[in-house]
């Protein structure tokens, strides 16, 4: 059999790509319309020992690869072909105009335009299979949901068979109540009947029962204390409270561990917010024995340090979004930047779930491979 060679678009700093790369696909084309997430997408690999794609990083307008450079694209999925590989496009275009919390423009807003990019991508330049990613609200929001449905439509015509899930990135272990749409297509022709996506086992790298996870009788609030020491409660899962991961990202000694903004004003306003207590749209302060709320950090939502008087790091954010400790951003890049990036992207453990999901099925039975 080949390899998976992957085209990711809407890359930014690469959150979903490196659970891909690390889970025995081949990024070969990366294309993100932001300089400075692109830049950060780079550093971060260099800092990692991961190869480059080889045909190499696109700082530009995904729609150019509608028109001006369609033909160029299609070179490149020909090529990665070549000796029996399947080609793989993934991308989460951007979302906030499908945001429950955001401006609710839909399919008309200049974000929600570039899912139809994205899908018209798909249906031009025929990979093999593909994976869409966003937001909640085209999932749960009635009007948005009629444009999801329509988009799948419009998949299925062109040959591509799908599933898809409402997933939460608490189920695979990542410290974040943050739920994502999820939808994988493959051609028809790639699997050996229309029911082979029955096969696809969204479960299969799932940690945590989302029943299980709310049911649990996690810390609520309690009085905010400058450096203070607090022990685990028994009877919680660890490993998806924000200390666990705090700890186990050495997020004090991290790169970016000097990285947060100091307030000009508000610290009077932030002492008096106690540990846990993320009820407000704004100044939420985080729990470090409870998971965090989606890692969202524009529009002033501020979230603050479990035990610090200060915002989050960009370490700790990081963290947060379940990234391998190793992972780390360029030192020139502003404070803004960091944080959008870090919270437009992906959790780690989420996105490692998905491509061994995908993995498994791509190398199962039901789908047929080149020969």
């Amino acid at each position: 059999m080949g390899k998976l060679k992957i085209f990711s678009f809407f890359a930014g700093s690469g959150f979903l790509d490196l659970g891909f790369e690390k889970n025995g696909y081949e990024i070969e084309f990366v294309n993100e319309f932001s300089k400075s997430f692109i830049t950060a997408y780079k550093y971060s690999r260099e800092k990692m020992g991961l190869r480059r794609p080889k045909y190499g990083y696109s700082n530009s307008d995904v729609d150019e690869y509608l028109s001006l450079r369609k033909k160029e694209l299609k070179e490149y999925v020909k090529d990665a072909r070549i000796g029996g590989n399947m080609v793989g496009f993934i991308g989460g275009p951007p979302c906030p105009d499908f945001s429950v919390a955001g401006k609710q423009k839909g399919r008309d807003g200049n974000n929600g335009k570039l899912s139809q990019s994205y899908i018209q991508l798909i249906i031009d330049q025929k990979p093999d299979f593909f994976l869409f990613e966003n937001v909640k609200g085209l999932w749960s929001t009635a009007k948005h949901r009629a444009y999801y449905e329509e988009l799948k439509g419009q998949l299925s015509q062109a040959g591509y068979i799908m599933v898809d899930r409402l997933t939460n990135a608490l189920e695979f272990g990542a410290p974040q109540d943050r739920e994502r749409i999820l939808l994988f297509g493959i051609k028809k022709s790639k699997v050996k009947s229309a029911n082979s996506l029955a096969s696809f086992d969204w479960n299969r790298y799932m940690r945590f029962d989302m029943n299980y996870v709310k049911s649990v009788q996690w810390p609520t609030t309690e009085t905010f204390a400058v450096d203070s020491v607090k022990a685990c409660p028994e009877g919680i899962p660890e490993e998806l409270t924000v200390q666990y991961w705090f700890t186990k990202n050495d997020v004090e000694n991290h790169p970016n561990s000097s990285d947060h903004f100091t307030p000009r004003s508000g610290l009077v306003r932030m002492q008096t917010i106690q540990e846990g207590d993320d009820s407000k749209k704004s100044y939420k302060r985080i729990h470090r024995w409870r998971y965090s709320p989606t890692a969202c950090y524009g529009n002033n939502e501020v979230h603050l340090h479990p035990y610090k008087e200060r915002r989050l790091s960009a370490s700790e954010a990081l963290a947060i979004q379940s990234l391998p400790k190793e992972f780390e951003l360029p030192k020139e890049m502003t404070l803004t930047d960091k944080f959008k990036t870090i919270g437009n992207g992906v959790p780690f453990m989420l996105s490692q779930g998905i491509a061994k999901t995908i993995f498994d099925f791509m190398y199962g039975s039901e789908v047929k491979w080149p020969k």
